[in-house]
């Protein structure tokens, strides 16, 4: 993974105190579409895609299989955008009876570029949200597309359920496109994996009280991802993405009594050092990084 030694110089700016918190099981329903949306967000990493709509997904590096057993027809894919290069697909599932967006984690210099750029701007999704800056500008890139690819096959398929999801810089842009999806009265779940920071406590409220959709985020233990950007009150005021499921397990596909839930205000004490674990989410989540 890139720029593995910058990610880690920032971990050190976001120790905070371990704190007595409550902590649930997570059911085995709940645990099969955290495993299953992880799927849908490993595909966002294979080239074949975001280069050729209208086309079954499919995973090279065998990372999504129950993916590859539905039945699946991408209506948008998108890669290399003028400035961030987003990249990502629409895709409908006639088996699951889904219409999913995926958004792929970062693999670029644009990427980064995008990552890095930590200012907070006002997004319009509630009064007083703040998003960062560069996930703003990576999401804004393709929104018009995405949207319009939503609505057509909500039009086609109106019982359909809509579901945002991506891995790491995939998933904070997952989150913004949930939170545009949500201010327009359209209900989405999102499911994000490893995602850093994306706004301040005003857009983390928005996300948590909409009746428009379920918010999971996954963090696996010691990924240093999710600990970012650091909180610095005034400067920096990133809260982390609400609520958590936590993972427990190492390097391996987790089983549902490794993860655990965390709600709102409940503190999972991620120690962030590591960027082995951030590769790990229900599997090996970026397998495809790099493949044709």
């Amino acid at each position: 993974m890139r720029s593995s030694l910058a990610l880690l110089a920032l971990g050190g700016l976001s120790a905070a105190a371990p704190l007595e918190v409550r902590k649930e099981a997570v059911s085995a329903a709940v645990f099969d579409k955290l495993a299953f949306y992880a799927q849908y967000s490993a595909a966002a990493y294979c080239r074949g895609n975001n280069d050729s709509p209208s086309s079954k997904l499919v995973c090279p590096e065998k990372n999504c299989d129950r993916v590859e057993a539905a039945k699946t027809n991408t209506t948008l894919e998108f890669e290399n955008s003028a400035k961030t290069d987003a990249t990502g697909f629409v895709s409908t599932d006639s088996t699951n009876n889904l219409i999913v967006i995926s958004f792929r984690g970062s693999q670029s210099s644009e990427n980064w570029a995008a990552n890095f750029d930590f200012g907070l701007e006002d997004t319009s999704v509630c009064k007083s949200c703040k998003a960062h800056g560069g996930f703003l500008e990576s999401w804004g890139e393709v929104k018009d597309k995405v949207l319009k690819s939503v609505k057509d096959a909500q039009t086609k398929n109106p019982k359909y359920k809509v579901i945002a999801t991506g891995h790491s810089l995939g998933g904070a842009m997952a989150t913004l496109a949930a939170s545009s999806l949500r201010s327009s009265g359209t209900t989405v779940d999102l499911y994000t994996y490893g995602a850093p920071k994306v706004g301040n406590e005003e857009f983390n409220e928005f996300m948590i009280k909409t009746d428009k959709g379920n918010t999971f985020h996954s963090v696996h233990n010691k990924d240093i991802v999710p600990t970012l950007p650091p909180k610095i009150p005034i400067l920096s005021p990133f809260e982390v993405n609400e609520p958590v499921y936590f993972i427990e397990s190492g390097n391996v596909p987790a089983k549902q009594g490794d993860v655990s839930l965390y709600k709102a205000g409940e503190d999972h004490d991620n120690s962030g050092s590591s960027m082995d674990a951030h590769g790990w989410y229900y599997g090996e989540i970026s397998a495809c990084e790099g493949s044709d």
